[in-house]
């Protein structure tokens, strides 16, 4: 069965990323090679990120090839896909190994950093112990500093408030005061109002005795 016209289209795009992908990765070798640095850089990251979107566009190439032999083709076309794809696999895995074995560099150096800079601060301390204790002394002392102005301050707030309330409550009465003086009529109601309650209570409380007296009488008469 003839192949169709787009595979050469496809094939030579092939070749082409991977030609890119040769160059970018003897770069990438030269840098895990040389590379000593404690984190990745702009640079490195930007190399990382070509590579692995050349990767990805080649992996689209090669399932667009296989999409064409898997509906026909000569064992030569079916054998050319294969070593794309062993290329591809070897690129991907090499990539992989780089990364990693970069990581674990970078990771080494970054611990041989923080020792050196654990010694090198063991050291000073040795050095300068009695500087240090005065240092933590004075930053204990500006900590109960730091808590007694707290402290008073919000002493400080809650005899603001306790003032403020004290005049609203004194000029709640002063308003009394003035509302109980211009209305000297509403006292006088008010006495009336208690006397004639008082008055009512006692004629209740005799007509009640009354009541009961005239009861015991009847009771002790039958």
């Amino acid at each position: 069965m003839e192949v169709p016209t787009s595979w050469d289209a496809l094939r030579k795009q092939a070749r082409k990323l991977e030609a890119q992908l040769d160059e970018q990765m003897n770069l990438y070798r030269k840098l895990v090679s040389a590379n000593v640095s404690t984190k990745a850089d702009a640079a490195e990251s930007d190399l990382e990120s070509w590579i692995d979107r050349l990767l990805k566009q080649l992996q689209q190439v090669n399932s667009q090839m296989q999409a064409l032999v898997s509906t026909g083709g000569s064992e030569v076309v079916s054998h050319t896909l294969n070593r794309h794809q062993e290329i591809l696999q070897d690129l991907t895995q090499e990539f992989f190994r780089l990364r990693k074995s970069l990581r674990a560099k970078q990771e080494h150096a970054s611990l041989l950093e923080d020792f050196k800079e654990f010694d090198r601060t063991r050291l000073d301390l040795e050095e300068g112990s009695e500087q240090h204790s005065l240092l933590k002394e004075h930053a204990s002392i500006s900590r109960s500093t730091g808590q007694m102005d707290n402290v008073i301050s919000q002493a400080q707030a809650t005899l603001g408030t306790l003032v403020l309330q004290r005049s609203t409550f004194g000029g709640i009465n002063s308003k009394l005061s003035n509302v109980s003086s211009r209305l000297p009529t509403v006292n006088t109601i008010l006495s009336a109002i208690k006397r004639k309650k008082s008055m009512d209570t006692l004629i209740l409380s005799l007509v009640a005795s009354v009541c009961t007296f005239l009861i015991v009488i009847y009771w002790l008469t039958k």
